[in-house]
């Protein structure tokens, strides 16, 4: 488990992290998500040993990483690119990596496999595209085998396929009992893969918890457009619906698809839309980075 307390960091009269409390759990993913100047990456540094906090605790299964008998073993990292050598063989990087971390060489082909690098495995890494780049480094983090995975942006660079890959890989890892703490500007495609989010503004927390929680009743919510507004409205509220309007459509909470459909059959008013609404994490996103 990954769990901050009060943590904060200060740069003279700036707090780049200000009293921020979080936790992400084992067999979870969780989605760590802020602004540019957020303090999203000053957070993880302190959780990787690399900063150190003001104040507060940065934890790793109750310990601070540096504490940590064996951190590389325990805890995989995606912090930066351009990781390796330029001039090293993606090979001879992993096979490098392996001995700093105390681990087998015996890992090496197989997590190039596992990554989609065998055919580029003897290529000079700075030949290699971003993409390749990225998931070198996801190599990187699991040659240990870790239980926990910190993840800044693993998905710069990569193609559709290679995103899928990535959310098959960071699944896996969850349900396989490991603990995912990834950061990505990529929304859409987060909110196909976690099943937390912690978002952060001006270093301070603004939400942690289910994603489903953060959509809230939004996650039900019809959008209905038909020949006679008022009508329909009676009629849902009628049937136990909420009803509100974005001045298109109206919205209506409580009611399926097909309690809806039925209601306005009934009272005989034609409708042209009905839909439901898919909850948008980019909106719910900035709405909260601004404090809203």
């Amino acid at each position: 488990m990954i769990e901050t307390d009060e943590l904060t960091k200060a740069y003279r009269k700036v707090r780049a992290v200000d009293g921020l409390s979080f936790a992400a759990q084992a067999g979870r993913v969780t989605g760590f998500l802020g602004l540019n100047g957020s303090g999203k990456t000053t957070t993880l540094r302190m959780l990787l040993g690399l900063t150190r906090p003001t104040s507060g605790a940065a934890l790793i299964d109750g310990k601070p990483f540096t504490e940590l008998s064996n951190p590389l073993r325990k805890v995989g990292a995606v912090l930066e690119q351009g990781i390796s050598h330029p001039g090293q063989s993606g090979r001879a990087h992993l096979v490098a990596q392996a001995m700093l971390a105390g681990t087998g060489k015996d890992r090496v082909d197989l997590l190039l496999d596992q990554v989609g690098l065998t055919d580029a495995a003897h290529q000079r890494t700075g030949d290699y595209s971003l993409g390749m780049r990225q998931r070198l480094a996801v190599a990187t983090a699991l040659l240990g085998e870790p239980e926990v995975l910190i993840l800044d942006e693993p998905a710069n660079g990569l193609d559709p396929e290679g995103i899928a890959w990535l959310r098959g890989l960071l699944r896996a890892h969850a349900e396989a009992g490991g603990t995912v703490l990834i950061s990505s500007h990529l929304l859409a495609e987060l909110a196909q893969l976690i099943d937390d989010a912690v978002i952060i503004a001006h270093g301070k927390l603004r939400y942690s918890g289910p994603l489903d929680d953060l959509y809230g009743s939004a996650a039900g919510r019809l959008r209905v457009r038909g020949r006679d507004p008022q009508v329909l409205w009676r009629v849902f509220e009628e049937a136990g619906g909420k009803v509100g309007t974005d001045g298109a459509a109206l919205e209506v909470d409580g009611l399926s698809a097909e309690d809806a459909g039925e209601a306005a059959f009934a009272a005989g008013v034609p409708i042209y839309e009905l839909s439901a609404d898919v909850p948008n994490l980019e909106l719910l996103f900035l709405e909260l980075a601004a404090g809203r």
